[in-house]
């Protein structure tokens, strides 16, 4: 297959509405609230574009929050043939591991706040799948960016600290203790805080742009 062709894998994109004063919170003291849902709208436009450029569109499910018939989602599905989800209730483990469980077969799934993931590293993730049960791509705030697995395992999703610096290292430690064979293709940097906002002027200055 040509590099630049995409795959054919199940790809899950779980986000949140651009809601003002709900959406990017923590970003709500450098951009305000209307700032900070107009960044979470460009960052959920971003993340899909790379998405259908790693996989086909009908393989990919936009997990919806806050507000799901809110008019962003419902303009990507419509212009793109994506199928949307609402997450169900639970805690971020529970709704990861709902939408496993809906694929039915190997498979990714990632947030929308990470603007470096590419393609190309997409597509070596869910390959890393046939020679592992687990792919993540660890970020630089101690979470992880990236997960994907040869079929779903409730008990990684479980009893892990979410939204701290320890879901990497709990995660990996759930890993070794379940007998898993993991691989972390690379390392990487998501937008949720305000001191990642230079970075994002520096390297993304389209998806910074507030003007």
């Amino acid at each position: 297959m040509c590099a630049d062709t995409p795959g054919d894998f199940p790809l899950a994109i779980l986000a949140k509405a651009p809601v003002p004063g709900k959406a990017k919170t923590r970003l709500i003291p450098a951009l305000g609230a209307e700032g900070a849902a107009r960044l979470q709208e460009r960052l959920v436009r971003h993340t899909l574009s790379i998405a259908l450029a790693a996989t086909a569109s009908r393989r990919i499910i936009l997990w919806t929050a806050l507000d799901h018939a809110h008019p962003l989602f419902l303009e990507l599905a419509n212009r793109h043939g994506i199928e949307l989800c609402a997450q169900p209730e639970g805690d971020l483990g529970a709704r990861m591991l709902h939408a496993f469980c809906a694929m039915g077969e190997p498979g990714l799934l990632l947030g929308s706040d990470c603007p470096v993931l590419t393609p190309t590293l997409l597509k070596g993730c869910h390959h890393a799948l046939a020679d592992n049960d687990i792919v993540l791509l660890p970020a630089e705030d101690g979470g992880y960016a990236l997960i994907g697995l040869r079929e779903p395992q409730h008990r990684l999703f479980s009893a892990i600290d979410w939204g701290t610096g320890h879901v990497m290292e709990q995660t990996r430690e759930r890993v070794a203790r379940l007998g898993g064979k993991l691989a972390c293709p690379a390392r990487v940097w998501d937008v949720d805080r305000p001191e990642d906002l230079d970075r994002l002027a520096i390297d993304f200055p389209g998806l910074h742009d507030d003007s």
